[in-house]
């Protein structure tokens, strides 16, 4: 990164204040030693192309929450994300209202699961720091029993959920709903 400091200070200067200020510019652009000790040398490649964004900020189950990702299906197809992001800060020029802006493959599941209707946030708590800054403000996760016992407990008032009525008092033990059921999954188990 120093080498290419030397000639792109202002590219530097965007990248160090943003959100890939630890992302080594060769990561993008490719081996560039030739360039920095010729500067008439092949240029590096400029990341154009749809893929070259996705190799990190594609959905994938594995990487960390709260890590930034787009579902490709859902998130402008076809588009090239430097048509909106600049590459070297890439703060959304819009930040996403829906949840399914970035946990597409979530709304999908939970489309078809008995909770498809259930907005997110009636099972979730979600910061507005969250939208802009997703690792440093996590929704939670239902911490009790009773927030699934408003629609599913025996004395609720829910009618679609009384077809799946629990008493909590003697069903789970001590356990919260979703550490045997998960509620976006069609059949709700895990």
């Amino acid at each position: 990164m120093a080498a290419c400091r030397e000639c792109h200070e202002e590219e530097f200067q965007a990248k160090y204040a943003g959100k890939h200020r630890r992302i080594g510019c060769e990561n993008c652009h490719g081996p560039s030693i030739a360039h920095a000790s010729d500067e008439n040398a092949e240029k590096p490649r400029k990341p154009r192309e749809r893929e070259d964004c996705l190799a990190c900020h594609g959905f994938d189950t594995s990487r960390p929450n709260g890590f930034p990702q787009v579902d490709p299906q859902q998130h402008r197809p076809g588009k090239r994300c430097v048509s909106c992001h600049d590459g070297h800060d890439p703060v959304p020029p819009k930040t996403p209202t829906e949840c399914s802006g970035c946990h597409g493959r979530i709304e999908r599941t939970k489309a078809l699961s008995k909770h498809a209707a259930l907005p997110c946030a009636d099972c979730h708590v979600v910061e507005e720091q969250h939208m802009t800054e997703p690792r440093s403000a996590l929704p939670s996760k239902p911490g009790s029993r009773e927030v699934c016992g408003r629609c599913h407990a025996p004395d609720a008032t829910d009618a679609a959920a009384s077809k799946a009525t629990v008493d909590l008092a003697s069903h789970g033990g001590t356990y919260v709903c979703w550490e045997c059921h998960y509620a976006h999954l069609p059949e709700g188990r895990k």
